[in-house]
C-alpha cells in the first residue's frame, strides 16, 4: 500500500511559477542547489528564499497544480 501512496504523491504534486520570470519551483524537485530538498512542499520553503532565475520573491509566485497521466513516473 505505500507504494500506491507514493505513487499518488509523484502523480499529484504542485509547481509555483514565478510571474516575472516563468521559472517554475517543482515540489517533487525541490532547489538543492539552495538547500531545499526534493519532496519539500511550498510553505516549507522560507519566506526569504527567492527565485534562483530572477531574483522575485515568494510572493511573485503563483501555485499551477499538474496531474500526470503517466503510470511509470
Amino acid at each position: 500500500m505505500e507504494d500506491n501512496t507514493i505513487k499518488k504523491v509523484l502523480k499529484r504534486h504542485r509547481r509555483f511559477l514565478c510571474v516575472i520570470c516563468g521559472y517554475i519551483y517543482d515540489e517533487r524537485l525541490g532547489w538543492p542547489e539552495d538547500g531545499i530538498a526534493p519532496f519539500t512542499r511550498w510553505e516549507d520553503v522560507a519566506e526569504n528564499w527567492f527565485c534562483p532565475e530572477c531574483g522575485a520573491s515568494k510572493e511573485d509566485f503563483e501555485m499551477i497544480e499538474i496531474e500526470e497521466e503517466d503510470e511509470d513516473l
